[in-house]
């Protein structure tokens, strides 16, 4: 796998790169290093999403934590930002997620919290990973009396949903919305939280079999939500990914509402009501211009990061900002949770329609989204980083960006979860910048395999 730890945990193929021994490992070194901090026994919660091999390493993450005398509390099928925020919340030493997040079944990834519900330092990762690439053990084992054990709670996941349902200051009677669950993380919580507050909710893809998560449905699909035949009347639909840590719209007319679009309608929201920290939205470089141009209209601060969401979080963090996330419906509310929470995201905005008593595709009008292509192109995991260096890819990009003439951009960037370079386009063009994005792909899948 390389690196053990990519953007966001470690992640690969279960049973293949992500492997029970992997996973006993992970689970030992940082149960070693949390004791070491605190000086005594500590106390993991794990949560999981509904991938087959959740069992399998969710059983040896939990032994990897015991064998140094941890205890674990496991939570079962809960979404990610379930875990951030009980670690933060209960009295325990760190929080772990099973989860490949958007990925196809056969993916799985485990992601650790610490006890102030924020992902694992930079600094702390590297420690794993050298404890589990060092030649030598520098661990000892328990025995006797000192080994952990592992039970349930189930009115942890009682508090969260408590958490949810409180988090907007009115209810949702009168609204009807329809759920795409994603046969994720969500599929339980998330219909049971808008039906305790009152909305009428219709549910689909809310039927896992450990195979069928994110296939073909949720936020990762949402132009097969957008095709498909939609109940009559409804206000507007929340799709899920498969961890439930995102979310994507669609209004009242079928119109997507992304991730751009979200923290428009929020942040503008909270503008007015001057809860908006610095009058500053946090971003990433990947997200459209047509956000640029919204902020530049109404006094909004455009802070940009590199892709991905703990990126968005330590800005956030570092200079208190309020609201931040990105294009893929990745959206940090930090007075309500620190990372992102797609069910707590998709309740924030019917909370803002209906306090307004606007339509969702009036308030996605605040923005307008250029055109935006994004070509996958696989290729080698060991070489994606290397694709900078290549002369002919370089000229390309060069070319492409001169014939956009101010008019958009180009921004391409290797995937941090799986073996992809993106090639993202922007322009006013769609045709132009579709071709320009696929003779860019090619080439890359070309030189880098």
């Amino acid at each position: 796998m390389g690196r053990l730890f990519g953007t966001d945990g470690v992640r690969g193929i279960a049973n293949l790169e992500l492997t029970p021994e992997l996973a006993f490992k992970l689970g030992r070194a940082a149960a070693y290093l949390v004791m070491k901090q605190k000086g005594s026994k500590p106390l993991f919660l794990i949560g999981t999403d509904t991938r087959i091999s959740k069992d399998m390493l969710s059983a040896s993450l939990a032994s990897g934590i015991c064998s140094v005398g941890g205890d674990v509390i496991h939570l079962g099928v809960v979404p990610t930002p379930a875990v951030a925020y009980l670690a933060r919340k209960c009295p325990v030493d760190a929080g772990v997620v099973i989860s490949a997040s958007h990925n196809s079944y056969e993916y799985n990834g485990i992601k650790f919290f610490s006890h102030e519900g924020l992902k694992f330092s930079d600094e702390i990762e590297n420690r794993i990973e050298s404890i589990i690439l060092a030649e030598r053990d520098e661990i000892c084992s328990c025995t006797h009396a000192d080994i952990g054990v592992i039970r349930t709670d189930g009115e942890l996941i009682e508090q969260y949903i408590e958490h949810l349902c409180a988090s907007i200051s009115l209810d949702l009677k009168g609204m009807k919305i329809l759920l795409d669950c994603a046969n994720g993380a969500a599929y339980k919580i998330a219909p049971e939280v808008l039906r305790r507050l009152g909305a009428d909710v219709i549910v689909i893809n809310n039927k896992p079999d450990g195979m069928n998560i994110n296939k073909d449905c949720g936020s990762t699909h949402i132009d097969d939500l957008c095709d498909s035949d939609m109940p009559e009347g409804i206000d507007c639909a929340m799709a899920f990914d498969g961890d439930a840590d995102r979310i994507i719209m669609l209004d009242d007319t079928r119109d997507i509402i992304d991730g751009d679009k979200l923290l428009t309608i929020i942040g503008l929201h909270y503008m007015s009501e001057k809860r908006l920290n610095k009058n500053a939205i946090v971003a990433t470089v990947m997200s459209n211009m047509g956000l640029d141009i919204m902020a530049q209209k109404n006094g909004v601060s455009l802070i940009k990061t590199k892709v991905g969401d703990r990126y968005v979080l330590e800005e956030m963090l570092k200079n208190g900002y309020s609201i931040g996330g990105e294009q893929s419906g990745h959206i940090i509310i930090l007075d309500k949770n620190t990372t992102g929470d797609g069910i707590l995201t998709g309740l924030v905005v019917l909370e803002i329609m209906k306090k307004l008593g606007r339509k969702l595709s009036l308030l996605g009008k605040s923005i307008e989204i250029l055109p935006q292509v994004l070509y996958n192109a696989r290729v080698n995991n060991i070489k994606k980083e290397f694709f900078e260096k290549d002369e002919l890819i370089t000229e390309q990009y060069i070319r492409v960006e001169k014939l956009l003439t101010g008019q958009g951009r180009v921004l391409i960037r290797p995937s941090g979860t799986e073996p992809l370079i993106r090639v993202m386009i922007e322009g006013r063009d769609l045709s132009f910048i579709k071709e320009q994005a696929e003779i860019l792909g090619r080439l890359i899948e070309e030189r880098m395999n």
